[in-house]
């Protein structure tokens, strides 16, 4: 990545100057990542391939878009660590549902070194944490987003927990992003998959989260939700320009609903 677009990145989550690639610095580029890049899986809905390598980093750098865990934390966000100077490798994951591990490299998740090992997420909505977590202890580690820990797991991964439930099973070999390939084209294309079957636009806000999914708009403060459903493309349009600075040339169908 040339100097011209990390400038260009830079200015698309608001940092308005480069640090020393220090803990603190890379606190500061997750969580304004996580403010000003959605968690979106608004392609795979219009029948466009989710992207990997220069694409992805052109769809949120130039296209100002958003993407799934293999655009933002796969390819884009990456890319720039180590543009940076952080020492950068790729993470499989599988994803906890109904207290259960998924499937291998269900997620993907960055390691950032700068010396310490650090785990980096930008592309996981609300379950994620807001800050960096410290790969290399299993103490506590409060978060705006919750109390996360690890734990030891089988065959030497280790386990992810958000105030006491766990949510990734996390790999700690490093994983080219090939290795991510064919799960990624099961995501795209299996009637059982989680993308195919949601349509979601989310990031985190100062004091919480704001979601499109479909055309239920719901923000959260707190503890506080409020929940709004949008009344036709029009509104649709508008939230997305509005809240997530996404201008699309055709809306994507809603999953249920048809074309």
């Amino acid at each position: 990545m040339d100097s011209s677009l990390v400038h260009d990145y830079l200015r698309r989550i608001g940092i308005a100057r480069v640090r020393t690639p220090d803990a603190e610095f890379l606190k500061e580029l997750q969580r304004s990542h996580l403010m000003a890049v959605p968690f979106e899986n608004i392609d795979v809905h219009l029948g466009q391939p989710i992207l990997l390598g220069a694409d992805a980093i052109d769809k949120v750098v130039r296209r100002r878009r958003g993407g799934t865990c293999r655009e933002l934390n796969g390819s884009a966000f990456p890319e720039l660590l180590s543009a940076l100077g952080y020492g950068v490798s790729l993470l499989g994951c599988r994803v906890f549902i109904d207290g259960r591990p998924s499937f291998a490299l269900a997620h993907t998740v960055i390691r950032a070194d700068c010396p310490r090992p650090w785990l980096v997420d930008v592309g996981f909505g609300r379950d994620g944490a807001r800050h960096p977590l410290r790969l290399d202890t299993l103490e506590p580690q409060p978060d705006p987003h919750g109390t996360f820990v690890f734990t030891e797991a089988a065959d030497g991964d280790l386990d992810l927990l958000r105030d006491g439930k766990p949510v990734l099973r996390i790999e700690r070999r490093p994983r080219p992003i090939d290795d991510f390939r064919p799960v990624l084209w099961w995501f795209e294309s299996s009637p059982r998959s989680p993308f195919r079957t949601n349509l979601f636009c989310t990031r985190a806000t100062e004091n919480g989260r704001i979601t499109l999914r479909g055309d239920l708009l719901t923000r959260t403060e707190g503890a506080h939700q409020e929940k709004t459903v949008m009344k036709g493309d029009i509104e649709i349009e508008q939230a997305y320009k509005e809240h997530f600075g996404i201008t699309l040339d055709r809306l994507p169908p809603i999953p249920g609903r048809g074309a």
